[in-house]
Formats: structure tokens, sequence, C-alpha cells
């Protein structure tokens, strides 16, 4: 089982960052995936979610009209589009997948990729 982000680096503000995670060895296709990202001396926290069939998709309120997260299940790749970047968006981005069912739950991550905005 993997997830692998990619796309992240350093940004001016108002910039834009393209992250993908690409997921092998699992039924990518029944999960729900979510970006995550955890600033230096602050707890990790939901950045967006989407459903398993991308039929609907959740935002952090720090990010609603400026990051657009979507999926390709035939790629097995999820992506976040980030506009507007702010310095305050500054941190590890962790892709993750869950998955419960009636006798386990399953919930992988990514190794995670750094984004730096500043100028």
């Amino acid at each position: 089982v993997q997830l692998v982000e990619s796309g992240g680096g350093l940004v001016q503000p108002g910039g834009s960052l393209r992250l993908s995670c690409v997921a092998s060895g699992f039924a990518f296709s029944n999960y729900v995936v979510s970006w995550y990202r955890q600033a230096p001396g602050k707890e990790r926290g939901l950045v967006a979610e989407i459903r398993s069939d991308g039929g609907r998709t959740t935002y952090a309120d720090s990010v609603k009209g400026r990051f657009t997260a979507s999926r390709d299940n035939a790629k097995r790749t999820v992506y976040l589009q980030m506009n507007s970047l702010k310095p305050e968006d500054t941190a590890v981005y962790y892709c993750n997948a869950r998955r419960a069912t009636v006798l386990k739950e399953y919930d992988y991550w990514g190794q995670g990729t750094q984004v730096t905005v500043s100028s």
C-alpha cells in the first residue's frame, strides 16, 4: 500500500501550486480521500475531503474559494489545486485514504510534501 504525494515547493504569496497523490496497492475507488496539512508547532488538520465517488467535496473554512480538490479514480490519483496562496498555507501536506467496513477500518497516509509560501 502506498500513497505518494508530489508537487510541493516554494511559491510567492498569491501564487498557485497543484499537489498530486498517486495510490497503489488497494482499491482506491472505494476509499474516501483527503488532504491534511501540518504547520510547524501545530496539529495536523483537514484541508479537503472527497467522497469515494467524487460526488461531494468538503473544505476547511480557511481554504474555501482558494483550493480545489479532485480525484481521478481511473488514474488512482487525487489532486489539490491551490490558488491565491498565503504565508499561513505553509505546511507539510499529506494525502489520506480511509475506508470503514463492518469488520475493519483502513487508514493510509502518504509521506507528505512541503509547501512553503514566502516572498
